[in-house]
């Protein structure tokens, strides 16, 4: 028989250990699998890290805002020749 001081709470030492290595061994339950990221849209653009010699940053950055527009449309221009 299970003694207990409060009714809320077991005191048998045993059972209290089982239930803790139950809890530490037990699997958790996967979530289901988050949706795939949409495709993205022809035309957006999408952030990310290039490096570039600083001989070629500085041909597109002299003449002032616009510099990462002018890349892009350099690119778009050799991949479409090569196309």
């Amino acid at each position: 028989m299970v003694e207990t001081r409060d009714r809320r709470r077991p005191t048998d030492a045993r059972a209290a250990a089982e239930a803790a290595f139950r809890k530490a061994t037990t699997k958790p339950v996967d979530p289901a699998p988050a949706p795939a990221a949409p495709a993205a849209a022809p035309g957006v653009r999408e952030s990310v890290t290039l490096r570039l010699d600083s001989t070629v940053l500085e041909h597109f950055q002299k003449d002032g805002p616009g510099w990462q527009d002018r890349i892009n449309a350099a690119l778009k221009d050799f991949v479409a020749r090569q196309g």
